[in-house]
């Protein structure tokens, strides 16, 4: 059964996004530095981003939302009003922060798109993640965006329906195991993990080894020989 649909993953997979992250949280550990030390402030704040999560979901918004909140527990709501407003201003440059596509991205793109219809499927922000797609240059190869609030094997399954040909033809390429790779494979689709420099503690999980649809890639470069190999012809 040939592939006909490949989804792919935009942050962290196309562009580099986790690595504003962690600027981010160096930033945030510098403000709070007096009320604790680095080690805590870390996992306070990734304690307070689970728990919003179901309410806030995944993008800058919520992650500027979460920091304000563990600035208010760390110093029992007597955080300087000069950090709050340092914090959102975190939360501006990183909305603004200029688009750079990884390496090889567009070329690999270009490949895929020849022969394959592409579907971008991201979560996050709804403006940001429009807004970081149309800046990347990148927005014309796709037939389709999808962004979502949660990755999970329903929305891959009505993903590929709405854009493909159901699931068995398709595949996924993502950076995470945990939201490209683990529910597209459950859903019935091939899926293929490209890892990047540093990923986010929630997005970590087990490789499926010896799955027959799941591929391990170097760089996203590696696709088009991958999917020629899993859907010859």
């Amino acid at each position: 059964m040939p592939i006909t649909t490949v989804g792919l993953d935009a942050d962290d997979t196309l562009w580099h996004n986790e690595t504003i992250f962690r600027m981010t949280h160096a930033r945030f550990a510098e403000l709070l530095a007096e009320a604790a030390d680095p080690a805590l402030i870390e996992a306070r704040l990734a304690e307070v981003e689970r728990r919003n999560l179901r309410l806030y979901g995944y993008g800058v918004k919520g992650f500027t939302l979460s920091m304000i909140e563990t600035a208010m527990e760390l110093t029992d709501g007597r955080v300087d009003p000069a950090v709050i407003r340092d914090i959102l201003a975190a939360g501006r440059d990183m909305l603004a922060h200029p688009v750079e596509p990884l390496s090889g991205v567009e070329a690999a793109l270009a490949a895929l798109s020849e022969r394959y219809r592409l579907v971008l499927i991201t979560k996050g922000d709804l403006l940001d993640q429009e807004r970081k797609l149309a800046a990347s240059g990148l927005g014309d190869l796709f037939a389709a965006v999808e962004i979502v609030s949660e990755k999970t094997c329903y929305t891959y399954g009505r993903v590929f329906a709405r854009h493909g040909s159901g699931a068995g033809e398709a595949a996924m390429i993502g950076n995470s195991m945990r939201s490209d790779v683990l529910p597209a494979l459950e859903a019935g689709a091939w899926a293929a993990h490209v890892p990047y420099v540093v990923t986010w503690a929630h997005e970590l999980a087990d490789a499926p080894e010896g799955h027959p649809r799941y591929a391990a890639l170097g760089t996203l470069a590696d696709a088009p020989a991958w999917l020629d190999g899993v859907a010859p012809g």
